[in-house]
Parts: structure tokens; sequence; C-alpha cells
């Protein structure tokens, strides 16, 4: 029964937050977290979990073009090696999760902040290289560690200061995730810390590989962004509130 939980709730999870550009890393570690799951088995099946619901939403906002490597590739560059490197820091237990909870906050906040705003490319865009790799680095770091691919900060973020239009965040914030997920996965191999039960992990693999292509359908083509923005938000939040509360 519990499994079956799990298994539905990470297929909601992953159609819920594929719609909004999202991997849906830091709603599974807060659901394991209620099921009293490995702290190591959380974070490594988290991030694949990240990666198999994001590799579709990259490949349909690709399809789409709404991904601008010319772009992207400075947020890359800064924060693959930090998101690697978050992944080798040890953390313990407690710090891990109350880490964890104040990041969700934290993200929660910034999207209830982020406008309703319809950009387009013609509206005028803050898009400095400086500014966007010095976030991306940062996020990149705390990602690592934690376990999340990190585009539930940086679609806020992006958002907040018109980095490009709504759809382009979107997309550079699924492609953000696909490369952090990787990035704190091999950090985590590095220091031998990557700890996967496949017959825990398959069944959610499965779960999340289909709903993040619905989810990931949806957001390319006609969901309503604000929506799904606010009911994450929701989500995040609670979730953020209930880590903190059990492990302060």
């Amino acid at each position: 029964m519990e499994q079956l939980e799990l298994i539905l709730l990470f297929f909601t999870i992953a159609a819920v937050y594929a719609s909004a550009g999202f991997g849906g890393g830091s709603s599974y570690l807060a659901v394991m977290a209620l099921f009293s799951i490995n702290m190591t088995t959380m974070k490594s099946t988290a991030l694949l979990c990240n990666l198999i619901v994001v590799i579709g939403g990259t490949y349909i906002f690709w399809k789409n073009g709404y991904l601008n490597f010319k772009k992207i590739l400075p947020l890359s560059i800064a924060s693959v090696p930090l998101a690697f490197l978050g992944g080798t820091i040890k953390l313990s237990e407690k710090a891990f999760f109350i880490l964890l909870g104040i990041s969700l906050i934290i993200a929660a906040i910034l999207m209830f902040l982020q406008k309703n705003t319809t950009n387009n490319a013609s509206e005028k865009t803050n898009d400095s290289t400086l500014l966007s790799s010095s976030i991306g680095g940062g996020i990149g770091f705390l990602s690592g560690m934690v376990g999340i691919g990190g585009g539930i900060f940086l679609s806020p973020v992006f958002n907040l200061l018109k980095w490009d239009t709504p759809k382009h965040i979107a997309a550079t914030a699924s492609f953000f995730i696909l490369i952090n997920s990787i990035a704190g996965l091999a950090g985590q191999l590095f220091q031998n810390k990557l700890a996967l039960d496949w017959g825990f992990a398959l069944p959610l693999l499965g779960a999340v590989l289909l709903g993040g292509q619905l989810g990931s359908r949806f957001s390319a083509l006609k969901f309503n962004q604000v929506l799904v923005r606010q009911a994450t938000a929701v989500l995040v939040l609670y979730a953020g509130v209930n880590v903190l509360w059990t492990h302060l």
C-alpha cells in the first residue's frame, strides 16, 4: 500500500511540476521524508526522477523553439561544476532537512512574488550574462547539496528579473534541472554516496515518466501557467513548513 501511494504521488507531482518546466525534486524529497525513506536514498532517487521528467520536457521545449542556447550556455558553465561540488558535500540528516525546508519556503515565496507577466520578445529584458551566471552558480551549488535540480528557484527569479519570455524561462529551467541533476548525481557517485535501491526506485521512475510526459506537453502548448505556479507554490510552501516543523 505504501509503494502504491508513493507511485500515485510521484505521478501527480511529475505532471504538475513538468507543466511548469520543473522536475519535482523538491516535492519528491518532501514526500519521501513523510514516508521515512533513508536520506541518501532520497537524494539519489529525487535527482534521478528529475532527470526522467525533464529529459522529455527539454526535448519538447527544444522542438517548439524555446531553448536559446546562446543565453543558456553561460548559465550552464557556472552551474554544472558547482552542482557537482554541492553533490560531494556531506550533510548530517538534521542539517539536510533544515536546509531543504528553508529552501522550499524561499522558493514558494519567490513564486508568490512572481508577477503574472506575459512579456514577449519585444519587451525589455534583463539578461546580463554576469548576473545570470552568478544566480545559476549559486542555485547549482544549493541544488547539488539538497538533491534537487534548481529550476524551482531559477524560474521565479528569472521571471522577476524579466530575463526572457515566460516560455523561454520555463524551457531554460527545464534544461537547467537536467544538467544540474546529472552533475549532482555525478558528485554523489564521486563520493561513493550514490544510493539507489532499484526495487524501490524503478516503479517511481515509471510513474514520473508518465506524469512528466503529460505535464510537459501541457507546458509547451496550452496549460495555464499562472494556475500551475500558484498550485506549485502552495505545495512547496506546505512541504517546506512540514519538513522544518518535523526536524527543528
